[in-house]
This record gives C-alpha cells, structure tokens and sequence, in this order.
C-alpha cells in the first residue's frame, strides 16, 4: 500500500539516495495530533512522554521522491490478520485509517546505498521491508550496473510483476507463504547456497536485523567480499517490537 506524504516542510528534506530511509511520527489510537519530541536527544525525551500523548513511531524507506508535488511516497507492508485475535500492527492501522490531512512527521535517517568503484555488479537482498528501497535502487541503477536480487516476501501474492531494472538483472523471489517461517531466513539461505556472478562486486542488505547482518557476516567470511564493498541495514527486529 502506497501513501503520499507532502506539505511545504517537504523543502527541507533533501534527496540523498535511492535507499532513503527515516522514522515516521503518526497519531496513534485516541491521539488527535502528533506530539513531536524537540530536543536533539530526541529517543529519550519521546519514552519520558506519556502514554497518552507519545506518538507512535516506525521506520520506512522512502519510495519515491516527487518534488514537483512537494511530496514523497512512502509504501507500507500491511500486516493485517482478519482471522486472528490480534489487532493489527500500528504502521498497518494508521495507513489503513489514512484520511488527507493527516499529520505526521518524518525523521529523515540518510541513505547507505553507495556503490564501490569498480563493480562489475550488484548484490541486493532484503525483507518485504526493504521492497521499496530495492525497487527504487533498481529503477535509478544503470545497465553497466546490473544485479542480483533476493527478495523475501510474505506471499505469492507479495510478488511484484514487472519490475524496471538494468538490463541482466535477474530477481529471486522467495515468499515464505507460511507463518511459521522466521523472516529473512529464506533470503539468507539463499544467498548462502546461490553461485554468484564473477567478477567484483558491491552488496546491499536490508531488513530484518539477523538477515542484515548475516548476510554481511556470510560475503564476508565465506566469499571473502571487502568489508568496504557491503552496505547493511536493520529496519527491524523480529520478535521485539518497535518504540512505539
């Protein structure tokens, strides 16, 4: 699911790279604004508010930049059970319940996606957290730049049918399609048990702590890949929720 965020605050946001990530500050049940943090050490004073003013708080990646708009999109994972007791994931239930006009804040957390000189190509894994920011790296990266994807997605339904990608890219989609699946695992068996392109080249990993950096710890140890030619990054962690 895909919401545009826009406002005349857009202007200080600067474009910095395709992989563009920041935390999003929404209202959470009950709250009618958002109750920003305003000091520097903003971690802190956001767990000394209250409850009941505290907003909620989750990472994404940004999609697509539009200036022309003043806006960016941002897309959402929807993990929403309609069979199940529990209630749905605060990210999920806030972009359900979307309305134009609603305020949020977004925290703007740079971008890790830097290619070494000298790659012959690239290696891009991820979680369905790290969907957007790998389709926006793939639409901007050029043919002499081609690469190899492993995509973990929760479904088949989850797999995106035409993807705009340098020319020889070939992606791997991997849909877990069972519950009991621990995210990541499947994308990082694969990396381990895939026979990889020759020639040098640079490596993103993103999504799920452990699948982040054990992807790392793999190119590192196993195929001997320079520390320097691996960008890595947790979105989240499984089993421990969020601030809030």
């Amino acid at each position: 699911m895909s919401i545009t965020l826009g406002g005349n605050d857009f202007q200080y946001l600067e474009q910095s790279g395709y992989d563009q990530a920041g935390r999003l500050f929404f209202a959470g049940p009950g709250q009618d604004e958002v109750v920003l943090p305003t000091s520097e050490k903003w971690m802190l004073q956001y767990t000394l508010q209250s409850a009941k003013r505290r907003p909620r708080v989750r990472s994404y990646s940004i999609r697509r930049f539009r200036p022309e708009m003043s806006a960016f999109d941002i897309e959402f994972s929807l993990h929403e059970e309609p069979d199940s007791d529990r209630s749905a994931a605060p990210g999920t239930a806030w972009a359900l319940a979307a309305e134009p006009g609603d305020e949020v804040a977004f925290l703007d957390e740079g971008c890790g996606y830097v290619p070494t000189a000298g790659a012959a190509w690239q290696l891009l894994v991820g979680d369905e957290s790290a969907l957007p920011a790998i389709l926006a790296i793939l639409e901007h990266s050029p043919d002499a730049l081609p690469a190899e994807v492993f995509l973990e997605v929760p479904a088949s339904d989850d797999i995106r049918g035409e993807v705009t990608a340098p020319a020889a890219t070939k992606i791997h989609w991997l849909p877990r399609n069972e519950p009991s699946i621990r995210p990541g695992t499947l994308a990082l068996q694969a990396v381990q048990a895939a026979q990889l392109r020759p020639g040098p080249y640079y490596a993103w990993a993103a999504g799920e702590s452990a699948l982040a950096t054990g992807i790392r710890r793999h190119l590192v140890n196993d195929r001997n890949v320079p520390k320097s030619n691996i960008s890595f990054r947790g979105y989240w962690r499984h089993g421990r929720a969020s601030l809030g």
